[in-house]
């Protein structure tokens, strides 16, 4: 069985949720504290042993691919500020030496499925992790991680799932899932933004999944689903009415950087463990708290 170390992050979405902050600015470049939504996604794929990454954009996002860059005037610049600027000059070089990343456009906003089958020439005949650029997941176990041990394990495509309100499921998928062992569950079914009448179960993909290069043909005869678009969920539905997906209930914090509040929730937690500023921001907040 080969190893998974390729991984696809499809970022070609509009944002529209988040306007008119993303208007000119990809969503997934909205900063967390001091780094991008998207850099920490990139750093989760690389702590789960990934080493190359290709990302989806489209037009108006070469923000992100700057990103990932060298820059040789800002270095250079940094470079003559002596010793207190080495660690900062350090963290932007190391930035563009992640991985192997590389971009390519969806020309057509089309949805998430045929965002994926843009990677067909990069995935080959490997099995590969698909992180969803809306969705970073911060914890000490890489989630990316958690989910290909679970391939390894047992050699069938990986749903990364956790649960969901029963009011808030009509917004996401519904799965059919029996138990396996501790986090780990097998799943035959799902569908993507249930009426109430339809729900399998209040677990959900939440932004990452492992799949094997069989979704490629699926895709290519899967028929526009919710929204008018073809759908990665309608695509793993079929794998998993054919030969069943392993669901992990992974551990680690989801924030939606598409969502507003999502994006706020971001903020605040992770400037509260930020080595920097968190024992000052955490003061600010009490202050904070204390008058409302």
């Amino acid at each position: 069985m080969k190893k998974v170390t390729k991984a696809v992050i499809p970022a070609a979405g509009l944002g529209t949720r988040v306007l008119p902050a993303t208007k000119s600015m990809p969503k997934e470049m909205l900063p967390i504290v001091d780094k991008p939504a998207i850099q920490y996604i990139v750093e989760e794929a690389v702590r789960s042993g990934i080493t190359d990454i290709l990302i989806i954009t489209n037009r108006g996002k070469g923000l992100i691919e700057d990103h990932f860059d060298r820059v040789p005037e800002l270095e250079g610049r940094l470079t003559s500020g002596g010793p207190e600027k080495e660690k900062i000059l350090n963290d932007i070089i190391n930035i563009s030496h992640l991985a192997n990343i590389y971009f390519v456009r969806q020309k057509e906003t089309r949805g998430l499925g045929h965002a994926v089958n843009c990677a067909r020439s990069f995935v080959g005949d490997e099995p590969f992790a698909v992180l969803y650029g809306d969705d970073v997941i911060i914890g000490e176990d890489p989630a990316c991680g958690q989910l290909i041990r679970a391939y390894e394990e047992f050699g069938r495509g990986v749903l990364g799932v956790k649960k969901v309100s029963a009011e808030a499921i009509t917004k996401y998928s519904s799965l059919k899932v029996e138990p396996i062992h501790d986090n780990y569950f097998n799943c035959t079914d799902m569908i993507e933004k249930p009426s109430p009448d339809k729900i399998m179960s209040l677990y959900s993909i939440l932004g990452r999944c492992v799949l094997t290069p069989d979704i490629f043909d699926i895709l290519d005869q899967t028929q526009p689903g919710a929204g008018g678009e073809i759908q990665l969920t309608d695509a793993m539905c079929t794998l998993a009415r054919r030969e069943g997906m392993v669901a992990v209930d992974y551990t680690g914090t989801r924030y939606d950087m598409g969502n507003k509040l999502g994006i706020m929730q971001a903020q605040v937690e992770v400037a509260l463990n930020h080595p920097e500023i968190g024992a000052d921001f955490r003061n600010y907040l009490k202050s904070i708290c204390a008058s409302l």
